[in-house]
């Protein structure tokens, strides 16, 4: 679908907003009466974490949940995911609403009443299992959305297709899962969406909504170096070639790349070597080092170009000490981009459900976001909604993905007051 030219689409939206006060007032009271049971939900959800591809008690609560507003519901897509289908009174736009399911592999430290105690197994070891980047909330509060939007299905021109996604932080060694995955199963086949939304809890204000337009997250990618020397003793390093000297050369050369190689004032870049693994001794030097690590980009052309230079680097400075270097890297999420024009077209929207003050540019994000594979295929806005409590200070608050990650549940009707007004301005603007 082409959207409407921005001035016609900023008239016309102001204009829908002035002649029907009546149906965002009814999603404002939808947001008010539904708060108490997101509260709840995501409670619930906070407490029984399930890691990527095992959210198999999150999408029962979901399904039931949206089969009991009558939608068309669809289970077990990509694993465990759960689409449903909310079709309005009359034909119109297509708006996809989409939230993830899963949690990390963390052990929860944070005070609360409702913390995780579930305990799982990731990569052969036992581990604590949390919501420590608020997947929890992003469930309650689509689930508040689905509840406002069936409210009003007789007022609606279009359809909304509420997306619960699993696997959001990758899926198991060896598993395919998320958002790619859906797709391939079809998740936008029948109907296919003419846009998506999503929103992502951040370490901002209560009450703030940010967005981006263009490049907004990361490209990420995996990266694996085998560095091959020859064992000998520790007492004796000349008689063998030291695999673990080498490694922390290449380490070194790496950071070169975005520090000295790349012109760092036309995009961000970032290499993370984040395990070195060799040896089993302290007295013997091994025959081979594994280094794992993560490369984050936002254009295309630099991702294949840093691929490029990590591959030179790693094996020259193997040749140069007499070992080798095997490098891997496997391609994962690619850039989040919010489409321009939709992004302007919904300004309007977060201003009057946020406020004007309320409602700020995010800087470039180095994390990423499989969302990123639902906006390629059809435009797509991605917005970050402010958790952290007035009295403490976002920049020293616990960030997404620690133990102590904490959410001000205040923020929650405005998630779902953000979702609703989104997929009901988008389908009257573009009916």
């Amino acid at each position: 679908m082409r959207f409407l030219p921005l001035l016609w689409l900023g008239i016309m939206l102001t204009t829908v907003t002035e002649a029907q006060p009546t149906l965002h007032a009814l999603l404002d009271e939808q947001a008010d009466a539904v708060e108490a049971q997101v509260i709840e939900w995501r409670r619930d959800i906070h407490a029984n974490p399930e890691l990527s591809n095992r959210e198999f008690r999150t999408a029962a609560l979901v399904a039931a949940h949206l089969e009991s507003l009558g939608m068309e519901v669809r289970t077990g897509v990509a694993h465990t995911g759960v689409i449903g289908l909310l079709r309005g009174a009359t034909e119109g736009p297509v708006v996809a609403l989409r939230a993830d399911m899963d949690a990390l592999p963390v052990t929860e430290l944070a005070d609360v009443p409702f913390a995780s105690k579930v305990r799982s197994t990731y990569m052969g070891q036992e581990v604590g299992v949390m919501h420590a980047c608020g997947h929890d909330t992003h469930v309650a509060m689509l689930l508040g959305a689905a509840t406002a939007l069936a409210a009003v299905q007789d007022r609606l021109s279009g359809s909304v297709l509420f997306i619960f996604q699993p696997a959001e932080e990758g899926p198991p060694e060896g598993e395919e899962g998320g958002a790619e995955l859906m797709l391939k199963e079809g998740a936008f086949d029948d109907p296919k969406p003419d846009a998506v939304f999503g929103l992502h809890v951040w370490p901002e204000q209560v009450g703030t909504m940010s967005y981006r337009a263009g490049q907004v997250m990361a490209s990420v990618d995996e990266l694996y170096i085998k560095v091959v020397g020859r064992q000998t003793h520790g007492a004796v390093p000349w008689g063998g070639v030291d695999p673990i000297v080498v490694a922390s050369q290449i380490v070194i050369g790496l950071q070169t790349i975005a520090s000295r190689q790349l012109p760092v004032t036309a995009t961000p870049s970032i290499i993370t070597v984040g395990i070195i693994r060799g040896g089993v001794r302290n007295n013997i030097i091994p025959d081979e080092v594994e280094m794992r690590g993560t490369i984050r980009t936002f254009l295309p052309d630099v991702r294949s170009d840093i691929e490029a230079r990590i591959r030179r680097t790693a094996e020259s400075i193997a040749a140069a000490s007499g070992a080798s270097a095997e490098v891997n890297v496997i391609n994962g999420y690619p850039v989040t981009v919010n489409d321009p024009a939709l992004t302007q077209a919904m300004l309007p929207t977060l201003s009057r459900v946020a406020g004007d003050a309320n409602v700020r540019r995010a800087d470039l994000v180095t994390g990423a976001e499989d969302f990123s594979y639902f906006a390629n295929e059809v435009p797509g806005l991605f917005l970050f909604l402010g958790i952290t409590p007035p009295d403490m200070d976002p920049a020293t608050a616990p960030r997404n993905h620690s133990p102590y990650f904490y959410v001000d549940e205040d923020a929650l009707k405005l998630g779902v007051k953000t979702l609703t007004n989104l997929a009901v301005d988008f389908m009257i603007a573009n009916r």
